[in-house]
């Protein structure tokens, strides 16, 4: 099975790369959530549950899919990989 070199550069991989490292991404965190450490097949964090989202600033398919490929929007590097709410948690809470 291929690895891509991680973290990677977010704006370089075509659509079907970043599904691609962020399955490998669910592979290294042994299923868990970059950034709460629940399981990502499973519910979210209660701090990250409870945060009331502003679903106005982010696109109409955002929750599509559940589990995001999360990327430093100021280094452009993929972090890991994380549930569609911490990632809207993520971005709205603490701008990343």
């Amino acid at each position: 099975m291929f690895k891509y070199n991680l973290p990677i550069e977010y704006s370089r991989l075509e659509q079907w790369e970043r599904k691609l490292v962020r399955e490998q991404y669910v592979r290294e965190q042994d299923g868990k959530c970059y950034w709460c450490n629940e399981p990502l097949d499973g519910d979210l964090s209660k701090e990250n549950k409870n945060k009331k989202i502003n679903w106005k600033l982010f696109p109409p398919n955002f929750l599509k899919y559940p589990v995001h490929l999360q990327h430093d929007h100021g280094t452009d590097l993929t972090e890991g990989a994380v549930h569609a709410k911490c990632n809207a948690v993520m971005w709205q809470y603490y701008g990343r």
